[in-house]
């Protein structure tokens, strides 16, 4: 992989996995069955963003700390992780409508006594949401130019991409989390 030029095909990912996920989750009547009960999937997303979380914190300890294989190992399985959550959230999309924070009777829609019962901190959930959501799709790029940065071994244009490349997945990774325990209780 060491100095190929790698810009087409990260951009085609870029692309093509943020419209894959919006259009799992935006065409509701298109759900597939996998043969095995996906309903315990939100909460291995939830383990994989949070081992994912505690992996990149610790990349950035050992960078600090010059333990450079460590941090590459580091990276290497939070990028794996990202890849399994990945294909995991496309099959649980897939195969089940989307979550309705609030929605108690599991309907699929909010009356006024659900929206009373959430109160404001719907709104909370939502803003959490939509910024995770957002930035999922803007981080693909960026970890995948940045991983490319360091197997060509261009260290300051990796180091550079990397200072805005690590919180952004760092915010991902955390939101997933808290995105999954707020909307637990509606699954």
């Amino acid at each position: 992989m060491k100095n190929k030029n790698l810009t087409l095909p990260i951009i085609i990912v870029s692309v093509a996995v943020p419209l894959a996920v919006a259009f799992l989750i935006l065409v509701p009547s298109v759900k597939v069955n996998f043969g095995f009960n996906t309903s315990i999937l939100p909460l291995f997303h939830a383990i994989l963003n949070a081992t994912t979380a505690i992996l990149l914190v610790a990349s950035l300890y050992f960078i600090k700390n010059k333990q450079v294989q460590a941090h590459k190992i580091a990276n290497l399985i939070a990028v794996g992780l990202s890849a399994i959550f990945l294909v995991s959230y496309v099959i649980y999309h897939a195969s089940n409508p989307s979550t309705i924070y609030g929605d108690l009777n599991h309907d699929g829609h909010l009356d006024d006594a659900e929206k009373a019962a959430a109160g404001s901190l719907r709104y909370v959930y939502y803003f959490i949401l939509t910024s995770h959501i957002l930035l999922s799709g803007i981080i693909i790029p960026f970890v995948l130019f940045t991983l490319q940065r360091a197997f060509n071994e261009k260290w300051d244009k990796h180091r550079k991409l990397a200072k805005i490349t690590w919180p952004l997945w760092l915010y991902v990774a955390v939101t997933g989390v808290i995105v999954y325990m707020m909307v637990s209780e509606y699954y």
